[in-house]
């Protein structure tokens, strides 16, 4: 969900409390629409993220590290001039609408002493940060908006500032339930939370509909059609939600997909999505927002980095197919070889009755119960040197056949490496993970001239498991930590587990001199089933057998192994029993 004006005011609550009165210590501009300013006060300094990303926009607290520009761009040395050292003395929020003014008393050029507002415009794409003086009129602002942007409202130096048109609808801190529940009333009639986001000032959706899932208990009900039991339930709901707000027990919580995706947040529970989305409390608002954003903008990020080598794999298995199948199709020519050297033995039988010059000749074929054969033959050789020409054609094709096997099995096992890598890819959740698969695809020749810029990134372990018997599982994360886990790590009595022909991890359980139970086997073989490319599938068959039985070929690729003596479990992989394993 966007940054809504009821939990911007749960923001602005947190900056009065924490930093109302500190003063300035350092000023950045890390990207282009954000700003992060460092607040000093008597025990310690907050970093204060403001941003105007359209996809993004927001202000509170951050302790995520940002990499600022060599150069200072142009808004950020503006910033520094006009607010210095200055000591922040007000934050006022406007209504409960999507826009902060940070007042800050600072010393202008002159030595007068001087108040310049920070006005932080929330809106979307229309998001914004303008600094404004004293006199109401603009200094700058990180977006200028001319004429030709927009004809309402222009934001440009030396024009008075003014907030952008207001809707008419009712605050709830200042004329709570009761004005709440009068513009209902006039509202146009429809779905009880369309009409509730139609009269609240300050309310996204989610919580409309939060609300109006409460007051008719999940069901589909339209303004018009309250009962009188509803409108008492809408009342009691807006009482606490005000409370809330107000500072009375509130609860900031961060919903996630299952796969650790954000989803939403907010200042008190959301219960409409029932188990379908996982939820995580936070202790502060700027706390849940900062690692909501980050968390999603990683997410972004990561989706964006992987694109790349995930097209780059497409590319080159597509590649290697339209390979196969034209070596599949010169291999089906070169099973015809045997009717060359059946040619050659009959042209050499029969030499008495051929001459040069001649095109062809019919024969009695004494290997097929003497049927008549037509053979071609070139008239510019003798009868010897037309035998001979088919029996090198012969041992030709036999060479190409050899050959051809060799490269189409290569061909194959290329194939199923490039889908484990596709599958490793799809499963990555962290930059050094990816990484590692970078770094694996340039070794094996197919990233070219690649340079590792994150050097002080360093491979993540591998995932670790308790299973209920309290014996460690570990679960190789790529190719390479595949390699390192089954050949390095794994003792000879250790279990090893893999999917059936499927790309996926090699999991590990430590025997450490124990035996290993039924009950871990099977929960290593869910591990192994769930972080595999049949994530998804039911009766998913699973190999395991003990690591001294798992050998690699030489020369084989990343993750390749073989192994004998296994046998094979069928599950079907349960997320919520793998989670509550992981350690």
């Amino acid at each position: 969900m966007a940054l809504d004006g009821a939990f911007l005011h749960m923001i602005k609550t947190d900056l009065e409390r924490e930093v109302l009165g500190s003063r300035i210590d350092k000023i950045s501009q890390p990207s282009r629409e954000e700003i992060i300013i460092t607040l000093r006060f008597k025990g310690g300094s907050k970093k204060l993220l403001v941003s105007a990303g359209a996809n993004s926009p927001r202000i509170h607290f951050t302790q995520i590290p940002l990499e600022n520009p060599k150069t200072p761009p142009m808004f950020c040395m503006l910033l520094r001039k006009y607010l210095g050292a200055g000591k922040l003395i007000f934050i006022k929020q406007i209504g409960l609408d999507r826009i902060l003014h940070l007042g800050f008393e600072t010393v202008n050029e002159l030595g007068d002493t001087t108040v310049v507002t920070m006005a932080v415009e929330i809106m979307g794409r229309h998001s914004n940060i303008i600094l404004v003086n004293e006199q109401g009129k603009v200094i700058d602002s990180i977006k200028r908006i001319d004429e030709e942007m927009s004809s309402v409202r222009m934001v440009l130096p030396g024009l008075p500032y003014t907030l952008p048109p207001m809707q008419d609808k009712v605050n709830l801190l200042e004329e709570g339930s009761e004005g709440v529940l009068k513009a209902l009333e006039k509202a146009d009639n429809g779905e009880l939370s369309k009409a509730l986001l139609s009269v609240m000032q300050g309310m996204s959706p989610v919580v409309c509909r939060e609300i109006a899932a409460y007051v008719t208990r999940e069901q589909t009900v339209y303004k018009d059609d309250l009962t009188p039991d509803q409108w008492v339930r809408l009342k009691f709901y807006l009482d606490n939600l005000r409370d809330r707000m107000n500072g009375e027990h509130p609860a900031f919580t961060m919903l996630m997909e299952k796969n650790g995706k954000p989803k939403e947040f907010s200042f008190f529970p959301i219960l409409q999505y029932g188990t379908a989305l996982i939820q995580k409390p936070y202790e502060t608002a700027s706390g849940l927002l900062d690692n909501f954003y980050s968390e999603r903008d990683r997410i972004e990020r990561m989706k964006q980095r992987s694109h790349g080598l995930l097209k780059l794999l497409v590319s080159a298995t597509e590649r290697i197919t339209r390979k196969l199948a034209s070596q599949e199709e010169e291999l089906k020519e070169c099973g015809e070889r045997e009717r060359l050297k059946t040619y050659g033995d009959l042209l050499n039988a029969n030499l008495y009755q051929m001459q040069k010059g001649m095109d062809s000749v019919t024969l009695e074929n004494f290997y097929d119960e003497m049927k008549p054969v037509n053979i071609p033959l070139d008239p510019a050789l003798t009868p010897v040197k037309n035998a001979q020409k088919y029996y090198t054609e012969y041992r030709k094709a036999a060479t190409a056949e050899k050959m051809l096997t060799s490269l189409i099995a290569q061909g194959e096992q290329e194939l199923v490496y490039l889908d484990s890598v596709f599958d490793a890819v799809s499963r990555t959740t962290g930059e050094s993970e990816l990484l590692e698969i970078r770094e694996e695809l340039a070794e094996q020749g197919y990233l070219k001239n690649y340079k590792n810029r994150n050097k002080q990134l360093k491979p993540q372990p591998p995932i670790q498991y308790r299973s209920s018997d309290g014996f460690t599982i570990l679960c190789g994360r790529n190719n390479k930590q595949n390699d390192k886990l089954t050949l390095k790590t794994a003792r000879g009595e250790d279990l090893w587990c893999h999917t059936h022909n499927i790309p996926g991890s090699h999991v590990i359980i430590v025997a450490e001199g124990r035996e290993i139970p039924d009950r871990t086997i099977e929960e290593a073989c869910m591990i192994a089933a769930y972080n595999s490319k049949a994530r998804g599938s039911s009766q998913v068959p699973v190999d395991y057998t003990k690591a001294r039985y798992v050998k690699k070929p030489n020369g084989a690729k990343p993750g390749m192994v073989i192994f004998t003596d296994n046998r094979t479990a069928y599950l079907t992989p349960d997320e919520e029993r793998v989670k509550a394993l992981e350690c």
